[in-house]
């Protein structure tokens, strides 16, 4: 029988346990109100403790014979504290018995519990605990110390110092003497600011956090319950965030932003009748009950109503407002603050103004040098840069601008300078003629460019490069190129354009949104990153060093990258996407579930410094990944930028040409290599010392002077960084394992001397049907050769399948049931 019903809420979800067992919505209600309620108690009592305790010091030494006054809770007895009799009692208590003026931290620290309950700023609530006790103690010491020299130990009761304080006072000036229980005081005070500094409370909390949350070993759920009850909020979600993105949450707490269904009350345990959601405008039929023995046909109150669950979009009932508290995956590291532009250089010593007597002469020789071919000129217009200055020149009636473009040689010679360029303009011909001196652009100038901040929010991964010609900043988005090729000459500027490129995105981005590969077959160029080895750099999980400098890990490294690029290819499929931009928007806003192996993806960007030489010591191996990847990682977020300082046609074939669509051209020997970088000449007219021509895709060549970003720079950059808190070791990319190197060694496996892991290993690689040792390394927390042993030993078990090159084995067991069987059949040959 058809039935249909209208929730409240389009979209809600039955909620359904691990056991099959519906759950109610009254725990999560109750828990709510509970938590509400204790939080306004915590919050009476701190505005009353406070309040006594104030009181207290103008009312003492009225109330003080209440203290030994056997009747003092007779009516006729008045009491001058704003809290009544148990208010002084309990001001005396704290005051004069224990802390004096340190008994303040009691009311602060119930402030705090008030605060932590109704959830109004989550904070680490033990370290709260603990810096208001030592304040209390530390307080009560200090005003008993400073006033035993006063004669005031009858004021306020027992002091100022509280009880406590005139004791532990005493005690100290006894042992050491007024000076030295003063110096410790003294410390003491330094040691309790010190910890409420903004590093030390950091490294406070994270003693705290890993004390209490030590790493278990996981055990592998039959059924993942993620069902209403479960409270998924942003703090939980990046408490439970690792370098990898959000994988795994467990024990969470009941939900606070659960939403009341009517028809949660009616679901029942098997589920299996669908719901027919009327639209708002319809009537809902009423269904009349059915009575009697007819053959066929089911009774109402007998059937089964359920509604169909999202599999993705698992908190569809949230409203707008709860949807609106996003994940942010930068919450991983809440402290991690982008390096200051204060740690760069401005080179404003290095800047030169081009004077007017040098564009005066420059104008003389350029309309000179035409005039002697019969092209007269009307009018010249410079545009000064840093470098480079254009000569924006209007011809007269009839001139062609080919008859200018073939007297670019000519005009050099005249101005007796290299680098001359004739360019065309929208409306004129444009020479470029190198000025007396070159400027030095500084990256911090672009930074700072008011051009660069307006669109630096709108950019994924902005690259500030430098300054045009025009004396304009130049910066580009990487992920719109969206792979880069760098070339030139040795000694042209290629080394410090790269570094500018990573600097760029150091100065703007966040290590949770940005992971680094970088490729350094020389072994020095970009050496100083190393220290970035726990906020932005990508490895293999075998790798010894982040930076990568051996051809052998080259390649694996590459290839790991094309399964990187097939795995996040497989979570837009599930996620109904074709960009990384949409998964990530769709993640951040909690519609994909994490247990369901989905994940925050992070930019990555390879950054090979020698290409040429990969190749030569390579060959295809390299060539294979790198092709791979500049034509389908542009989608899931893997840009590739490369440098060779040989651009010739063996190093920069077709295949590179085509999918490097942007490119970036350093001073080149020969007009060959500049048509083999740009596709046309230009290059090899640049006056070097990073001067160089730019080619977007869709845009003209641009030339730009590269931005210095000298090696002093660089290193208190990475400094900045590496002093920071991060992650616990560099971003991990999937394994690789060669399968030459595999061999035959499986059949050789003793099933008597499994792993202790084994079967834990086994559950995990038949839930999540992926059986990589990259899995049993994150989930079960172990190190690379272990896991590769257990996986050696599934497949002799027959649980995965063979080796398969880059893909994932594939598993041969698909269900718990036929899992148990293979394990026990296991224990019965260990036993015979």
């Amino acid at each position: 029988m058809a039935t249909k019903a209208k929730p409240k809420k389009k979209g809600s979800g039955s909620a359904k346990g691990s056991s099959g067992r519906k759950k109610s919505k009254a725990p999560s209600q109750n828990w709510r109100v509970v938590r509400v309620v204790t939080g306004l108690i915590f919050a009476v009592l701190a505005i009353y403790t406070f309040a006594v305790l104030l009181s207290y010091i103008f009312t003492w030494s009225k109330d003080a014979s209440l203290v030994t006054n056997p009747q003092m809770l007779d009516a006729s007895q008045g009491v001058k504290n704003i809290g009544g009799k148990l208010g002084f009692l309990w001001s005396n208590l704290l005051f004069s018995r224990l802390f004096g003026f340190g008994s303040f931290a009691v009311p602060f620290f119930l402030g705090a519990l008030s605060v932590y309950c109704l959830r109004i700023r989550r904070f680490n609530l033990l370290r709260v605990f603990i810096l208001s006790f030592l304040g209390a103690i530390i307080f009560s010491v200090f005003f008993a110390f400073v006033f035993r020299f006063f004669d005031m130990s009858n004021f306020l009761g027992n002091g100022p110092g509280g009880s406590y304080g005139h004791y532990i006072s005493d005690w100290m000036c006894n042992m050491l003497g007024p000076l030295g229980a003063g110096a410790v005081i003294l410390v003491a005070l330094l040691l309790w600011s010190v910890l409420l500094s903004k590093k030390v409370a950091f490294w406070f909390d994270d003693v705290i956090y890993f004390t209490s949350h030590r790493p278990e070993r996981e055990t592998a759920p039959a059924v993942a319950d993620f069902s209403d009850e479960d409270e998924f909020d942003e703090d939980s979600a990046n408490e439970f965030a690792g370098a990898d993105g959000l994988e795994e949450i467990d024990g969470l707490e009941e939900d606070e932003y659960g939403t009341d269904n009517p028809l949660d009350e009616i679901v029942d345990d098997s589920g299996t009748a669908p719901v027919v959601i009327v639209p708002d405008d319809e009537e809902i039929p009423v269904v009349q009950p059915v009575t009697g023995d007819a053959s066929g046909v089911i009774p109402a109150e007998d059937v089964e109503l359920t509604v169909d669950e999202s599999e993705n979009d698992f908190l569809a009932n949230l409203s707008e407002d709860e949807r609106a508290r996003i994940y942010d995956p930068r919450l991983d590291l809440p402290k991690y603050e982008i390096p200051p532009t204060s740690l760069l250089e401005d080179y404003r010593d290095r800047w030169y103004e081009v004077s007017r007597d040098e564009l005066e002469m420059n104008k003389q020789r350029i309309v000179n040098a035409l005039a002697s071919y019969k092209i007269g000129v009307t009018g010249i217009n410079a545009k000064v840069g840093p470098t480079v200055t254009l000569y924006k020149i209007r011809l007269a009636e009839g001139i062609k601008i080919a008859q200018v473009r073939k007297l670019e040689e000519d005009i050099a010679i005249s101005l007796g300078a290299k680098g001359v360029r004739v360019v065309t303009l929208l409306d004129s011909v444009g020479i470029e003629v190198p000025n007396e001196k070159a400027s030095v652009v500084a990256l911090k100038a672009v930074l700072n460019s008011p051009q660069f901040k307006e669109k630096e929010k709108k950019m994924n991964l902005p690259l500030a490069l430098g300054i045009t010609v025009t004396n304009e900043p130049y910066f580009v988005d990487l992920t719109k190129m969206p792979h880069l090729l760098v070339a030139g000459a040795t000694g042209m500027g290629k080394s410090v354009g790269l570094n500018c490129i990573l600097a760029s995105m150091l100065f703007t981005k966040h290590p949770a949104e940005l992971k680094l590969v970088l490729v350094d077959p020389k072994k020095v160029e970009l050496s100083l990153y190393n220290k970035l080895d726990h906020h932005f750099l990508a490895k293999l999980p075998d790798g010894d060093e982040a930076i990568i400098t051996e051809t052998k890990k080259v390649v694996y490294t590459l290839k790991s990258l094309c399964v990187e690029m097939d795995d996040r290819y497989e979570l837009l499929k599930e996620a109904d996407v074709r960009q990384i931009t949409e998964y990530n928007e769709k993640f951040l806003n909690r519609r994909l579930n994490p247990l369901k192996g989905h994940k925050f993806l992070p930019y990555i960007v390879v950054v090979i410094d020698e290409f040429a030489d990969l190749l030569v010591t390579a060959g295809r191996e390299v060539e294979e990944p790198i092709a791979r990847l500049a034509q389908k990682a542009r989608a899931v977020g893997i840009h590739l930028v490369m440098a060779t300082q040989r651009p010739t046609t063996d190093i920069i074939n077709g295949t590179i040409k085509a999918n490097f669509n942007a490119r970036i051209a350093f001073r080149v020997n020969s007009m060959v290599d500049s048509r083999t970088i740009i596709d046309s000449p230009g290059a090899n007219r640049l006056i070097g010392r990073g001067d160089m021509l730019v080619m977007a895709p869709g845009e003209e060549l641009v030339r730009v002077q590269c931005a210095l970003v000298d090696t002093d720079e660089l290193i208190r950059i990475n400094k900045f960084i590496s002093d920071q808190h991060g992650y616990s070791g560099p971003f991990l990319l999937p394994e690789y394992v060669d399968e030459s190197e595999e061999g035959d060694g499986v059949g050789e496996v003793d099933l008597r001397k499994r792993d202790k892991m084994f079967e834990e290993a086994a559950k995990i690689v038949v839930q999540y049907q992926q059986g990589s040792t990259s899995l049993l390394q994150r989930k079960l927390n172990l190190g690379y050769n272990r896991a590769g042993r257990i996986i050696d030993q599934l497949e002799a078990a027959g649980i995965v399948g063979p080796f398969e090159g880059s893909k994932a084995r594939a598993v041969l067991i698909t269900d718990f049931d036929t899992l148990d069987r293979k394990l026990e059949s296991l224990d019965h040959q260990t036993i015979l």
